[in-house]
């Protein structure tokens, strides 16, 4: 019976999140759900029904990937249309449907909150063509109201962490990115439907929540009595209205790092683990950049953070090669990143994205350049990822146990791969007697020592640990 609905996502955890929402909206219509990766060994499969691809045009590689990924669906799954969805879809669906226009249908990232309706609409079916979709998709984008915030789900396939997208969107327009162009102006979640999620999600057992979004820095919504609640005010608001659940926010602006945030912050309940947009440690590249922030604000960030929790995990983004960027800027963003000793680093090449304005900046980097000193950034980050983990040896940390299908093959071997709540990837190796815990629980694990090659090779897994009974 062709039941099987096949998932692919391509960039951050907020596409996976979206991604993880549409996939119970099919399952709850009857449908089998895939989304394990496609792969050139994946066998010829005429029972999946439709493909669904969730895109992301943060870099040209991004992009490249998507169209791998899509050829290979048209060749592993034949008989199955292909919607594509997400950024590239939303700002290059013409070109990506000449593909194949017979079987590649484009659902615009803005509409993607029709895949619930897809869901429901097909759910008796057992064979679909494009054509059938198209259709529907053109009959209900002219009827329905956006949503940025309906894919959205309590259970998770993948992931053994819960998350819930607050924010989407972007007020900023920085010269090198093309996401507020797909995703248009901030948009947030309101408070008490924020709350709702929280408190389903504990009430289910999750243990700790990762709240995502576009740019978390510009949440701000109304709750029912009209008061104005910028992201400081909902953490205030979740920590009052909840007892147990731990929080984890995924992504923050430098600027947006104050003390009124870190009274909140330094709560038990936050994960001590956090990522900050730097992009460059030069203020001139900055200003090119058009990001709202200087160094001097990062390293505010930093120590503010640090004296809110006690050795934190803090990560960062660095973009090498800008156009323009000197030597003597490089220099300032290496100074940067060992002054602020961030435990980690993810170093990329600045990529030309069509349609911003550093797509056609003089001052253009050569390729080797850019990749030299990606090179130079990521030997940083892996010093930093090690020192971070012997600053941490012999210590204990909360841990959620991981869900993946090769952390499942490794359980049946005596090994348990989870994740600290300072963000810490661990292998666990199970001692005489002691039972492999189900994917999502909670356990004590002691920081035994960095796992330096799959550090500096890009491994899953961080560090060697045991869990405490």
């Amino acid at each position: 019976m062709r039941n099987i609905i096949h998932f692919e996502t391509l960039g951050c955890r907020l596409n996976q999140d979206e991604t993880e929402g549409a996939a119970k909206k099919f399952s709850d219509a009857g449908f089998i759900c895939s989304l394990e990766g496609v792969t050139s060994a994946t066998p010829l499969n005429s029972d999946v029904l439709l493909c669904i691809v969730n895109t992301c045009t943060v870099t040209a590689k991004a992009e490249q990937k998507a169209r791998r990924i899509i050829r290979l669906l048209l060749e592993k799954y034949p008989l199955s249309p292909v919607i594509v969805t997400g950024c590239y879809a939303q700002l290059d669906g013409p070109f990506i449907e000449q593909m194949d226009s017979s079987r590649i249908v484009i659902l615009s990232g803005n509409k993607k909150e029709l895949l619930s309706d897809l869901a429901e609409e097909f759910k008796s079916c057992t064979s679909l063509s494009a054509e059938e979709v198209k259709l529907f998709i053109q009959k209900k984008s002219a009827a329905k109201k956006e949503n940025a915030f309906s894919l959205y789900t309590p259970v998770f396939e993948k992931h053994s962490r819960a998350s819930i997208k607050i924010q989407d969107g972007c007020n900023n327009a920085c010269t090198f990115c093309r996401i507020h162009l797909a995703r248009g102006k901030s948009v947030s979640l309101e408070p008490e439907e924020v709350l709702r999620r929280v408190c389903e999600l504990e009430a289910r057992g999750s243990g700790e929540v990762v709240f995502t979004g576009v740019n978390l820095s510009q949440y701000s919504a109304e709750d029912s009595k009209g008061n104005l609640l910028d992201f400081t005010l909902l953490l205030e608001y979740l920590l009052c209205n909840t007892s147990k659940i731990k929080f984890r926010i995924s992504s923050f602006y430098p600027q947006h790092i104050t003390e009124r945030l870190c009274n909140f912050l330094a709560d038990s309940r936050i994960q001590p683990s956090f990522h900050l947009s730097v992009q460059s440690g030069s203020d001139a590249i900055l200003k090119k950049m058009a990001r709202p922030y200087r160094a001097d604000d990062v390293v505010k960030a930093v120590d503010l953070l640090r004296k809110a929790k006690k050795n934190p995990f803090i990560g960062c983004d660095m973009i090498a090669g800008f156009p323009g960027e000197s030597e003597e800027d490089f220099n300032l963003t290496t100074e940067l990143c060992k002054r602020a000793a961030f435990s980690w680093i993810h170093a990329f090449p600045f990529s030309p994205r069509p349609g911003t304005p550093a797509f056609s900046m003089g001052g253009q980097i050569p390729s080797p350049v850019k990749n030299q000193r990606v090179k130079a950034l990521t030997s940083l980050a892996v010093e930093g990822k090690i020192a971070y983990i012997n600053s941490c040896k012999n210590q204990t940390f909360p841990a959620v146990c991981e869900n993946s299908r090769s952390d499942r093959l490794l359980a049946s071997r005596g090994i348990v791969h989870a994740v600290t709540s300072n963000f810490l990837h661990c292998k666990c190796l199970l001692q005489s007697g002691q039972e492999v815990p189900p994917p999502g629980t909670m356990v004590n694990v002691r920081i035994k020592d960095a796992l330096q090659e799959s550090i500096k090779s890009g491994g899953e897994e961080e560090c060697l640990a045991e869990i405490v009974l």
